[in-house]
């Protein structure tokens, strides 16, 4: 039974990166192909975007004296290269793929466009949607929720290293304890930080929940959306 008929999955750049220091992992790559392509074919419709920190972070580049406007632009460039290789990988799956553009970037991609996407999705391609927002000081969390809720997805899936959101980092903090679902409210007086607090506050006006998830298990995403108890579900 799938809980989901049709999600916006967040992908992040570093994750890419796997086991490397710079750039994409082949495996992690692959990995993540072929697991969007099993739920492909469960008939889930599925838009991505991913982020672009394994090539080039915005807020990194302006503290090294990159203006920030440019910074974040490089950044968004950075988002479509991840966008190309995911989307070559998707197709060596067997899965139909086609990578949208926030900005004008023809050939390389078709120009983003709520209608366009849904279509998209429709014909069972996986929608992938780079270049973030298009405008710089904007995260690609920010894009994930407005993605999301343009394209009316049921649900937001942010695949992470991490199984979860905790009380504290479990990579720094032993005794922090895993949360298996939170309200937006609480992660405010809490002050997590799942992501940053635009998408937040930009998801729950919209109320689309949201599922942290350890993205890097390869079968997590189909246990996800087939409704078994993974990762933390964050609602109104």
């Amino acid at each position: 039974m799938l809980k989901y008929k049709r999600i916006l999955l967040k992908l992040s750049g570093e994750s890419l990166m796997g086991t490397k220091q710079y750039g994409i992992d082949e495996d992690r790559l692959k990995d993540y192909a072929h697991q969007i392509g099993e739920i492909a074919g469960m008939g889930i419709q599925t838009a991505i975007v991913i982020g672009g920190g394994n090539i080039f972070r915005g807020l990194s580049g302006t503290a090294q004296g990159v203006d920030r406007v440019k910074g974040d632009q490089m950044g968004m460039l950075a988002t479509v290269i991840n966008s190309l290789a995911l989307s070559s990988a998707l197709e060596r799956e067997g899965v139909k793929a086609r990578v949208f553009t926030a900005t004008r970037m023809e050939p390389i991609g078709r120009y983003y466009s709520k209608e366009t996407a849904i279509e998209a999705l429709q014909k069972g391609e996986i929608a992938i949607v780079s270049g973030g927002t298009g405008n710089p000081f904007f995260t690609t969390d920010t894009a994930s929720a407005l993605r999301g809720v343009e394209l009316e997805a049921e649900v937001m899936l942010k695949g992470t290293r991490v199984d979860g959101i905790y009380t504290a980092d479990p990579e720094k903090d032993p005794a922090a304890v895993k949360f298996d679902e939170i309200t937006y409210d609480e992660v405010y007086r809490r002050g997590l930080k799942i992501m940053d607090l635009t998408a937040v506050a930009l998801a729950q006006d919209n109320k689309l929940p949201i599922i942290v998830f350890d993205m890097d298990t390869v079968g997590n995403l189909k246990k996800v959306l087939s409704g078994e108890k993974t990762g933390t579900l964050v609602h109104n």
